[in-house]
């Protein structure tokens, strides 16, 4: 029972960094309506500069370089590709997506090369138990981290007038923009505050029990889509449902891949989240919680 609660735990914990991941993409979708399919080089992004600086200006200060840092790639982004599309459709976004997505990756994978750089997380590979349940420190931090950034975006997309602007704006763009909007600046919140998920996630994503910043963690990253499309392409509570059922399927199944092999072949953990997604979008192709009217590509 013990080692089914570990694989519990660890999954939502696990499904919770996800979820924010997934919630960059839908807040960027709702916002755009651009598939960011260069999310996953921005989380990579993040945890690189973490990675890099933290030896010299100490965790903290680099963890603040890094959202900064992610959150201004996302808005140059937006202002300098995006804006500028000569067919701003949501097809020619997402390929021009892909390409940024290449450019960000194949630049990031020059530097970090064959190493595997340690964030250098205060936490270090310390596990915090719960009776016999032992999980790692980082992922205890992270769903608390995670629970206070969703707090924190009800309350900003709930209580504040930017976030009622964006929400009005994710509706109905044009009549928002008559009402006095500015989708400019909503846009640009939008890449920004996906920036800056991405960045806490790749932190979380490349500390104990992972060994560090590699290139494959922009690879890692898109585990998260199928917790987004699953949730609904527009929906960040659905994000968050979406990552917890993502991350808990993949634990699961990774944990009993063993007893499953012989049914299910091995490396079906690797394809579990996909299959999920397909199982619900074929009941309900607008998501869990998604607006049936989104548009996909």
């Amino acid at each position: 029972m013990s080692y089914f609660l570990t694989q519990v735990l660890n999954g939502l914990s696990y499904g919770l960094v996800l979820s924010l991941i997934a919630a960059g993409f839908a807040i960027v979708f709702t916002s755009t309506g651009v598939l960011n399919f260069a999310h996953g080089s921005i989380v990579l992004l993040g945890a690189y500069l973490v990675a890099v600086l933290h030896p010299t200006i100490g965790f903290w200060p680099a963890m603040l370089v890094a959202l900064f840092g992610a959150a201004l790639v996302g808005v140059l982004i937006n202002a300098l590709l995006v804006r500028n599309l000569a067919d701003p459709t949501p097809g020619a976004a997402a390929i021009l997506m892909l390409g940024v997505d290449i450019v960000l990756l194949t630049e990031l994978t020059r530097r970090i090369g064959n190493q595997v750089l340690p964030v250098g997380a205060p936490w270090g590979a310390s596990v915090v138990r719960f009776g016999e349940i032992a999980l790692p420190t980082g992922r205890v931090v992270a769903a608390g981290v995670t629970v206070v950034a969703f707090a924190a975006l009800w309350y900003l997309f709930s209580r504040t007038d930017l976030g009622v602007g964006m929400r009005a704006a994710a509706a109905d763009g044009p009549t928002a923009s008559l009402m006095g909007i500015r989708l400019s600046r909503t846009a640009a919140t939008g890449w920004a505050l996906a920036g800056v998920l991405a960045a806490v996630a790749g932190v979380f994503l490349t500390s104990f029990p992972s060994p560090g910043v590699a290139p494959t963690i922009a690879l890692s990253a898109f585990a998260a889509i199928p917790a987004w499309v699953l949730g609904g392409f527009d929906s960040v509570p659905g994000a968050v449902v979406g990552g917890l059922l993502i991350g808990l399927t993949s634990a699961l199944v990774t944990g009993y891949e063993g007893d499953l092999e012989h049914v299910l072949g091995a490396g079906f953990g690797e394809v579990a989240p996909y299959v999920v997604m397909i199982v619900v979008l074929l009941v309900r192709p607008s998501g869990l919680m998604g607006s049936k009217e989104a548009v996909r590509v």
